[in-house]
Order: C-alpha cells, then structure tokens, then sequence
C-alpha cells in the first residue's frame, strides 16, 4: 500500500499559500478619538534619572477620562491638559512653602507619549520639601 499524505500535504500548503498571497491589508482602525497619551511616572531620590533609586512608579492614560495606576488619575490628566502637556508648567511653578535649603535632591520623570507626541521629562527638586511645593497633582503618588 503506498502512502500519498507527502503530495497531499503539498497540495494543502500550496492551496493555502496561495490564499495567504491573496488576502489584503486592512487598515488601522483608531480605538478612541483622542491621540495616544500613555505615560509612565517615577519618582526617585538621586541628582538625575539615570542615578536616581526610583522608590515609586505609576501608569497614566489620559486618553479619555484618565485610567492607570495613578491613584488620582483623572485630576492628573486634568492638571496636564490645563498645562497643555508642559511639564515645567507643572513642577516650576511658584510656591509658597517655606523650606530648608539642604541638597537631598529628588528626581521626578515621565516618559511615554502625551496626545500624539514623544515625551521624556526629567526634574530635579532640591530636597522632599520642594517637591512637596512643586510637583503638582500629576507626581502625587
């Protein structure tokens, strides 16, 4: 009895080769109306973010009401909407705390993409009490 599965098993591969070579594209299709805006925050104690010992990080996603695991979420992408997503906006702005001028610096980033665009942000506050004056609803966590 001879086997012939070899030239059926060929023919099958042919078939759907064939199938695969024929079938079009179709086009991204958007999953909201908003730009893509993903990020990830951190905050750590060390002069910058490359030597900095991140003690905590977060997810944010502002691209509708705002989701992740940021626990204030929502007041986060509205302070960053509100600052048009300029983070200086946010962590260089006047405060009025009164703090002590010790060099204990922490370092603030956020990385990802804020509606449609790239971003990578670095801050670096003087100690945890200016932090505390500065950072703003979007590193409070």
């Amino acid at each position: 009895m001879r086997y012939i599965t070899g030239g059926i098993a060929l023919g099958a591969a042919l078939a759907l080769g064939g199938l695969a070579t024929t079938a079009e594209a179709q086009p991204a299709t958007p999953k909201s109306l908003y730009a893509p805006s993903e990020l990830v925050l951190t905050v750590g104690y060390g002069d910058t973010a490359a030597t900095a010992s991140i003690q905590r990080a977060v997810s944010l996603s502002c691209s509708s009401s705002g989701t992740g695991s940021h626990p204030m979420a929502r007041a986060a992408c509205a302070q960053l909407r509100t600052a048009n997503g300029d983070f200086d906006t946010i962590t260089k702005s006047a405060t009025d705390r009164m703090c002590t001028k010790e060099w204990n610096p922490v370092t603030v980033t956020a990385n990802g993409v804020w509606q449609g665009r790239r971003v990578a942000y670095e801050h670096t506050f003087a100690n945890p009490c200016a932090m505390e004056g500065g950072k703003g609803l979007v590193f409070e966590f």
